[in-house]
């Protein structure tokens, strides 16, 4: 397949490309995403196969990593960009890194009539350090299902989808999700954390799929939802500090529901 190359800024392929790369609003209504790096887009072609577009500076192509890629997309007959250095810098927001971008179509599962499965409900996050972390960590304790309130920071945004380091690849991710509705259809316990209960994490029995609620960096899980909850969860510690980040408390919530899983 022949690369195209893109040397001007007004070319209207660069310009959409652009728009893309500095606007949520503009992804959202395109229903597309940009994978920024080396690392995601590998990850892309292991989890999900060939992007729509392969974007690559010209001096990336000198990498022996970027070079695989490049062929493994040729092969499955993706459409290759090559830009001039100069103009993949407005596109991308990871200092030093290697100029390779994928633009893929955003995953959109279709969203379930009832909580079965262990899963995540997250209810207006904003940073998106902590949710891409929070998916991290979801993905490697093997839960699959993340619903994000419409005050959630976006899911695909690169600096979520950098955090997430792939993640966002082998999980189910819904956003703007109604989630009182949705805590009405549970067929599972519903565990929030809260700072004002005595019930503590490491007494509950987590043996079986449970929806772990999260509420925002400051002001917590809405109290509506928190009423909704089944169990409302302390997690315990020894120092001399209010609370743990959302990101910490998540990981400790489904860690030690991995411990209970799979220990003998």
């Amino acid at each position: 397949m022949t690369i195209r190359t893109i040397t001007s800024r007004d070319n209207p392929q660069y310009k959409d490309l652009k728009q893309l790369a500095a606007s949520a609003q503009a992804r959202r209504k395109a229903g597309q995403s940009l994978l920024d790096g080396v690392h995601l887009c590998k990850t892309w072609l292991q989890e999900i196969g060939s992007p729509l577009l392969c974007i690559v500076g010209e001096a990336a192509l000198q990498n022996s990593e970027v070079r695989e890629i490049v062929q493994r997309c040729e092969q499955g007959d993706t459409r290759i960009v090559r830009l001039a250095d100069t103009l993949f810098a407005p596109l991308s927001q990871v200092e030093n890194g290697i100029d390779l971008l994928f633009l893929v179509t955003t995953p959109a599962p279709a969203l379930p009539s009832h909580l079965s499965l262990s899963c995540v409900l997250l209810d207006g996050v904003q940073d998106p350090g902590n949710l891409g972390s929070i998916m991290r960590s979801a993905a490697a304790a093997g839960v699959r299902q993340i619903f994000c309130s419409n005050g959630t920071t976006q899911a695909w945004s690169p600096k979520v989808l950098r955090a997430g380091m792939g993640a966002h690849f082998v999980l189910d991710i819904f956003e703007n999700v109604d989630l009182s509705a949705l805590l009405a259809s549970a067929q599972i316990d519903v565990v929030a954390t809260s700072s004002h209960t005595e019930q503590v994490l490491y007494d509950l029995d987590l043996s079986r799929p449970v929806a772990w609620l999260f509420g925002h960096e400051g002001q917590g899980v809405d109290p509506v939802l928190l009423r909704a909850a089944s169990h409302c969860i302390a997690i315990p510690h020894l120092g001399n500090v209010e609370s743990l980040n959302v990101a910490a408390s998540a990981a400790v919530c489904f860690f030690e529901q991995v411990r209970q899983l799979t220990r003998r």
